[in-house]
């Protein structure tokens, strides 16, 4: 697996949609990089700020800056296919 993380997952531990994104994408072998917005203050400032002033997890941001909240884990895939092509 590269370095280069095309795909970030914010993300709680206790949040079924998280862990819900996280298993489909683990079943596919889809990588990505996880950020955990209960141990980083940073991180959760930043899912604020691209969701209304809501804390919304899942958060998907691409390597290419755009984002999207809480999608299905096909989207995430297809996506990386565009950022890979």
């Amino acid at each position: 697996m590269s370095n280069e993380q095309h795909v970030t997952i914010y993300a709680a531990d206790w949040c079924p949609f998280c862990q819900r994104l996280r298993k489909a994408l683990d079943r596919t072998e889809t990588p990505y990089a996880l950020v955990d917005v209960e141990a980083d203050e940073q991180a959760s400032e930043w899912v604020k700020s691209v969701n209304n002033g809501d804390r919304i997890v899942p958060t998907v941001k691409y390597s290419d800056g755009t984002t999207a909240t809480n999608p299905a884990a096909s989207e995430v895939r297809r996506k990386l296919e565009e950022l890979q092509g």
